[in-house]
């Protein structure tokens, strides 16, 4: 059995909350010059079931971020998580969340830091994340989660701190930061 390398929320009186499943976290600094860039955030190991994947941005990013979305890339194929349009997040401020929600036909969602801002749930008890099952590729074959962009500055700027919340479907289900 795989050895979890997350962690768990916790309450102010540092129990578990045990809702929101494991939790990985990856600091990524964007530095894409004039493309299209994957960047790989989190390696998948087994079976296991993504209950929240999104980021908060750490540092402002560059004036050209557009066409964000989130992907698997199993190093053959590539099963996109988003829609594959992607949504912009140019010049997003610190605090700014970038998350998938919904189907995998519906695009990125950013929400500002710039003013205030909500996301809801589609229904009441629900969450607004949109949650999804991935499987490794067969044979050990290394399978990653990316965050995918394009932009036109020389070169852009930015950070982003990714959260993957899940949980293991399979006696072997992990997620590691990469």
């Amino acid at each position: 059995m795989a050895t979890a390398t997350a962690s768990m929320w916790l309450d102010a009186n540092r129990n578990p909350i045990q809702w929101n499943g494991l939790v990985v976290t990856d600091t990524q600094t964007l530095t894409a010059s004039n493309t299209t860039v994957s960047v790989p955030i989190f390696k998948i190991t087994g079976t296991v079931e993504v209950i929240g994947l999104y980021g908060l941005v750490t540092t402002v990013l560059g004036a050209n971020h557009t066409a964000a979305s989130f992907r698997i890339n199993d190093q053959t194929a590539q099963i996109y998580l988003t829609a594959s349009s992607g949504t912009a997040a140019s010049a997003a401020p610190v605090g700014t969340l970038i998350i998938k929600t919904g189907l995998v036909a519906t695009a990125i969602t950013v929400k500002s830091a710039a003013a205030g801002a909500i996301l809801e749930s589609s229904a009441v008890g629900t969450s607004p994340f949109g949650s999804v099952i991935i499987t490794q590729k067969t044979g050990g074959v290394e399978t990653d989660i990316e965050y995918r962009y394009t932009t036109s500055d020389t070169p852009t700027s930015g950070v982003i701190k990714f959260y993957c919340e899940y949980l293991p479907v399979s006696s072997d289900g992990n997620v590691t930061a990469l």
